[in-house]
C-alpha cells in the first residue's frame, strides 16, 4: 500500500535537523557547559573563599571581575582563531586552556594566584560561545538558523539557573576548590567527544592577526567592563569609574577608525557588519536585553534571599522554574523563528519578560511560592524567546565568511549589555534600599518592588529596536567576494 505525503508532513520533514548536525550540537553543548556554569557557580563560594584564603571582600570580588574582563578581551580572538587554525582546533584549544585554568584555580594558594588563574579560565571561556555559533552556522549552511540558535541558547539560558544550585551543593558538602576541580572531568569528556565527533575544518595559515585592532578592541572592552564593575560595587560615578570608561570608549572609537580606514584585510571584528539593518537591530536588542534579562535575573535571587528570607539553596531551587520555562519555549521558538521571522517572536518575548517582572512588583511577605514559580516560568519563556529570535535575526543577510565576525560581535554586545544591566539595576536597588530599607522586611519589599518597576520599563524599551528586525527568512546569504579595501575601493 502506497503512502502519500501531506504538505504538513513534508514541511515537518524539511524542518528536521539531520542526524550529523544533531550530533554536532550535542558535542558542542556538552563542551560548553563547564565554562558557562563557571560564570555563575563561583559567586556562591565567594564568602567561603574570603575566610579560607584570609582575604577581604573587596579583594575576592576580583575573582569574578578578572574572569569577566578576560572573557571580554578574548572574544574578539575567536573569529580570527577559527579562520587561522580551523574550528575544531580552536574549540579543542579553548577546552584545554579552560581545563588548565580550572585545575590551577582548584589548587590556588592565595587570593592573588586564584585571580591570576581565573584570568586563564576567562580567556578560554570567552572563546567558547563564538566558536560554537560559528561551527554550527557554517555546518548548517544557513539552514534552520532558528533551530540552531535554540540549541546555542540552551546552555547560556540554563547555566545561570543551575549554577547557583550546583554551587550551593558543592560548597555545602565539600570544599570551595571543587567549584573549579569539577570542571576537569567535564572538559575531558567534552574534549574526547570533540576529538571523535568534530570534522577537521579548513584553516587559512596566510591570514595575519590584526594586532593593532586587537590592541585597541580588547583593552577597550575590558575598560568598559571594568568601569561597569566599579560602578556596580561603588554605586557612585567617581574617578575609578570615569577613567576606565573614558579610556575604553576612546580605544573603541580608535578601533572603528582603524577598521574603516581599510588598511587591514581581515579586521579582528568587521564593523561594516553594522551596515546590515537586521544585524544592527539585533545588537541593539542584545544590549537592551541586559537591562531586563540580566537585571531581572539578578533581582529575583536577591529578592528571595533578602526580602523573603530564603536560603541560597532554596532560592536556587525556586529559580529552576525559570529554567523549565526556558526549556519549554526553546524548541517551539526555534521552529517558529525559521517560519515566521524574528520580529513577532521578539515582540511576544518582550511582553513575556515584562509581565512577570511587573508581577514581582506585587509580591509581598505572604505571597505563595506557587505564584512566584509561575512568574519565573513565564519569565524563562520570555528570556528563551527573545534570546533565540534575536540571535537568529543577527545572522540574516550575512555571507558565511562574515559569520565568525558576527559571532564575536554579538557576544561582545551581549557581554557589555549584561554588565551594564547588572550595574544599573544594582545602583537602582541600592538607592531604593537606602530610601526604604529602614522599614524592615516591609521596607525591603517596597525597595525591590520599585526596582522591579524599573526593570519592567527597561524591558518595554526594547520594543523600539524590535520593530526593525526582519520578518520571514533567515538564510545566510551566498558567499560573496570580499569588497576591495584601501585604494582599490576608491576605483
Amino acid at each position: 500500500m502506497s503512502t502519500v505525503s501531506t504538505p504538513a508532513a513534508v514541511a515537518d520533514e524539511s524542518d528536521r535537523l539531520d542526524p550529523a548536525l544533531r550530533r554536532l550540537i550535542a558535542v558542542l553543548i556538552i563542551g560548553a557547559m563547564a565554562p558557562l556554569l563557571d560564570t555563575t557557580i563561583v559567586n556562591v563560594a565567594l564568602n567561603t573563599i574570603v575566610h579560607d584564603l584570609h582575604t577581604t571582600v573587596s579583594a575576592v570580588q576580583w575573582v569574578s571581575t578578572s574572569y569577566l574582563l578576560a572573557m571580554g578581551m578574548s572574544i574578539p580572538l575567536a573569529g580570527w582563531a577559527v579562520a587561522r587554525f580551523g574550528g575544531r582546533q580552536t574549540w579543542m584549544m579553548s577546552l584545554v586552556l579552560f581545563l588548565v585554568g580550572s585545575a590551577l584555580a582548584g589548587v590556588a594558594w592565595n587570593i592573588g594566584s586564584l585571580i591570576a588563574f581565573r584570568v586563564v579560565q576567562g580567556t578560554a571561556s570567552g572563546m567558547v560561545l563564538p566558536v560554537l555559533q560559528t561551527l554550527l552556522l557554517q555546518a548548517a549552511g544557513g539552514r534552520r538558523t532558528g533551530r540552531l540558535m535554540s540549541a546555542v541558547s540552551m546552555p547560556a539560558v540554563i547555566a545561570p539557573i543551575l549554577g547557583p544550585v550546583l554551587g550551593g551543593l558543592i560548597v555545602g558538602n565539600t570544599t570551595w576548590r571543587w567549584i573549579f576541580l569539577i570542571n576537569i572531568p567535564v572538559c575531558l569528556v567534552g574534549m574526547l567527544l570533540a576529538w571523535r565527533g568534530l570534522e577537521p575544518t579548513s584553516a587559512r595559515p596566510g591570514d595575519p592577526l590584526d594586532a593593532v585592532g586587537l590592541a585597541l578592541l580588547s583593552p577597550g572592552i575590558a575598560g568598559i567592563l571594568l568601569a561597569l564593575s566599579q560602578f556596580s560595587s561603588r554605586r557612585e560615578f567617581g574617578l575609578p569609574v570615569i577613567i576606565p570608561l573614558v579610556l575604553g570608549l576612546a580605544l573603541l572609537v580608535a578601533f572603528v577608525v582603524h577598521v574603516l580606514r581599510g588598511r587591514v584585510a581581515n579586521p579582528i571584528i568587521d564593523v561594516r557588519l553594522f551596515q546590515v539593518r537586521a544585524f544592527s537591530a539585533a545588537c541593539a536588542l542584545l544590549f537592551l536585553s541586559g537591562l531586563s534579562l540580566f537585571g531581572g535575573t539578578l533581582l529575583v535571587p536577591l529578592f528571595l534571599q533578602q526580602a523573603r528570607g530564603y536560603s541560597a539553596l532554596s532560592a536556587g531551587l525556586l529559580l529552576v522554574a525559570q529554567g523549565v520555562g526556558a526549556m519549554l519555549a526553546r524548541s517551539t521558538v526555534g521552529k517558529l523563528a525559521d517560519r515566521t521571522g524574528s520580529r513577532p517572536l521578539v515582540l511576544v518575548g518582550i511582553v513575556l519578560i515584562a509581565l512577570p517582572i511587573i508581577g514581582f512588583t506585587q509580591v509581598g511577605s505572604h505571597t505563595q511560592v506557587l505564584f512566584m514559580a509561575a512568574f519565573l516560568l513565564v519569565f524563562g519563556c520570555g528570556i528563551s524567546t527573545v534570546s533565540i529570535a534575536v540571535m537568529t535575526s543577527a545572522f540574516q543577510g550575512l555571507d558565511r565568511a562574515q559569520v565568525p565576525h558576527a559571532s564575536g560581535a554579538t557576544r561582545i554586545v551581549l557581554q557589555v549589555g549584561g554588565s551594564f544591566g547588572a550595574s544599573i539595576v544594582s545602583l537602582i536597588l541600592a538607592r531604593q534600599i537606602a530610601t526604604h530599607g529602614g522599614g524592615g522586611q516591609t521596607g525591603l519589599i517596597t525597595a525591590f518592588s520599585h526596582t522591579f518597576w524599573w526593570a519592567a520599563g527597561f524591558a518595554l524599551i526594547a520594543l523600539i529596536p524590535a520593530a526593525f528586525l526582519p520578518g520571514r527568512g533567515h538564510q545566510l546569504a551566498p558567499a560573496v567576494p570580499k569588497q576591495p579595501r584601501g585604494e582599490d575601493a576608491r576605483h
